[in-house]
Formats: structure tokens, C-alpha cells, sequence
């Protein structure tokens, strides 16, 4: 399933259907908790883990209360993202509908 060269982000699972639709937008950030637990955006922007290591990492961090899914990104030039203050990869900006695709549903911890 995974692409140790691309890109992922993990959400929780509440947010499927407006990711589905909207893409990944950090304004949208609804009444879901950040996989950090955070009630609001930490940045403006998307976080986003290289290669299944990567995404596994925010599914095992899962600080949301639920489920979890993670989605593919595509079209993502590495030089594009911002490391945060925290050593974490994101895009600063929204990724639209288009770029993002659902690769795992309900992602469970190791």
C-alpha cells in the first residue's frame, strides 16, 4: 500500500468526508482533535510524513479520541515543505481534493 517516496497525512477519521471533498485545509479544522491532541491548526498548513514509517508514526502518535485514516498526497515537491520548530515536515497552504487520495480507513496503532 505505501510509497516509501511519497507523501501521507493522517487525520482523524471524522474528517473524511470534507477531506474527500476539500481537500486538506487547515482553516476547515473542525471539532476533530489534531493527531497531537490540539484543539486548533499548530500551523498554517499540512502535516505530512514520508513512506509508511512515516505515516505510522502520527497513526501510533493518534491523540484525536477515535479512528484515524491516512491519505496519500500527490504532488508534493520536497522543497515545497517546512520543517516545524518540532522537526515535523508540512506544506504551507491547503492541498486540494484532487492531490489527496484515502489509502487507509480507520488506521489502528501497533
Amino acid at each position: 500500500m505505501a510509497d516509501e517516496t511519497g507523501w501521507y497525512h493522517v487525520s482523524s477519521s471524522t474528517n473524511r468526508e470534507s477531506i474527500a471533498t476539500h481537500g486538506l485545509d487547515p482553516r476547515r479544522m473542525g471539532a476533530a482533535r489534531g493527531i497531537a491532541g490540539s484543539r486548533q491548526p499548530e500551523r498554517e498548513g499540512c502535516f505530512l510524513a514520508r513512506g509508511e514509517a512515516g505515516w505510522r508514526f502520527f497513526v501510533d502518535l493518534n491523540s484525536t479520541g477515535g479512528p484515524v485514516d491516512v491519505w496519500r498526497v500527490r504532488g508534493v515537491e520536497a522543497g515545497t515543505l517546512v520543517t516545524s520548530l518540532e522537526g515535523f515536515c508540512y506544506f504551507p497552504g491547503a492541498i486540494p481534493a484532487d492531490r489527496v487520495e484515502l489509502v487507509e480507513q480507520d488506521a489502528a496503532r501497533r
